[in-house]
C-alpha cells in the first residue's frame, strides 16, 4: 500500500507541442520507473524494466482532490553561458542534438502538474523476481531518492504506509482507511482499477483506454491498456 503526498505530482501526458500534460492518475510505466529507481535500476536495464512493467496491476483513489496547476517556462538557449555542453548527474557533458533552432532558439513550455493532493494506491505484482517483499523493502530504504513523475515531485513522507492481502488491488485499496486530511464530508472518491473487478456491465460504462506502457527499449510510450475510472465510497475513516 502506498500513499503519494507531495506539493506537486505529474503523470505523464501525452506531449502535444510544448505542453507537457499530466494524467489524472499515474501509469504502468510511471510506477515501473519508481519502483526501479528504488532498486537501483538504470534506464538501460531495458529487458528488466519490460518484464516488471508487465506483471504491476494496481488501484488508485485520490483521498484529497488535487489542483491543476500550469507551470511556465522560457529560455533562449543562444546565451553565451548556455551555448557550451552541460554536465549531468552522470559526469559527462550533454550536447543539445537537433537542428539550429533546437539548440539556440528560445523554447517555451508549459509543464502541468497536481498540486496539493493526496492519493492512495494498491499496488502488486504477479510472480516473478523482484517480488513483493524486495520492492517494499526497496521503497522504504530506495537506493536512489523519488519522485512522483517529474524529478521536482519530490515526496512529502514515505511511500509505502503498509502490506495488505486481498482478492484484488481494488479490494485491497476499499479496505485502506483515508488519509487523515481527507474531507469528513467526503463520500465519494475518484479512482481506477484494473479489469475484472467489479460487475462486467458498470465496468463497462466506465472503461477507458490509457496509453500508460513504455517501450523501455526505444524509450517510447507504446500501445492502449483498458482501465476502469470511476467511484468508490466503502472507504474506512482514517484511524
Amino acid at each position: 500500500m502506498l500513499r503519494f503526498d507531495a506539493p506537486l505530482m505529474s503523470f505523464g501526458g501525452v506531449l502535444v507541442d510544448q505542453h507537457n500534460r499530466t494524467e489524472r492518475f499515474p501509469g504502468r510505466a510511471m510506477l515501473t520507473g519508481l519502483i526501479a529507481n528504488a532498486l537501483g535500476w538504470n534506464h538501460g536495464d531495458a529487458e528488466a524494466l519490460n518484464a516488471l512493467q508487465l506483471r504491476i496491476d494496481y488501484a488508485a483513489r485520490w483521498d484529497v482532490p488535487p489542483t491543476p496547476l500550469r507551470d511556465y517556462h522560457t529560455v533562449d538557449l543562444g546565451q553565451p553561458h548556455l551555448a557550451q555542453p552541460g554536465w549531468t548527474t552522470r559526469g559527462a557533458p550533454e550536447h543539445r542534438e537537433g537542428g539550429e533552432a533546437a539548440r539556440k532558439g528560445t523554447h517555451q513550455r508549459y509543464r502541468h502538474y497536481w498540486a496539493d493532493g493526496v492519493m492512495t494506491l494498491s499496488l502488486a505484482l504477479r510472480e516473478g523476481i523482484p517480488n513483493l517483499d524486495a520492492v517494499a523493502a526497496a521503497l522504504q530504504r530506495p537506493a536512489r531518492p523519488l519522485f512522483l513523475g517529474r524529478k521536482t515531485c519530490l515526496p512529502a513522507g514515505r511511500l509505502m504506509i503498509g502490506q495488505r492481502e486481498a482478492a484484488d488491488t481494488l479490494s485491497a485499496l476499499k479496505a485502506e482507511p483515508r488519509d487523515r486530511r481527507t474531507s469528513p464530508e467526503a463520500t465519494q472518491f475518484e479512482a481506477c482499477w484494473p479489469l475484472g473487478c467489479i460487475d462486467p456491465e458498470v465496468e463497462n460504462r466506465q472503461r477507458e483506454s490509457r496509453t500508460d506502457d513504455r517501450d523501455w527499449r526505444l524509450q517510447a510510450h507504446v500501445g492502449l491498456r483498458p482501465m476502469i475510472v470511476g467511484h468508490i465510497s466503502e472507504v474506512p475513516p482514517c484511524t
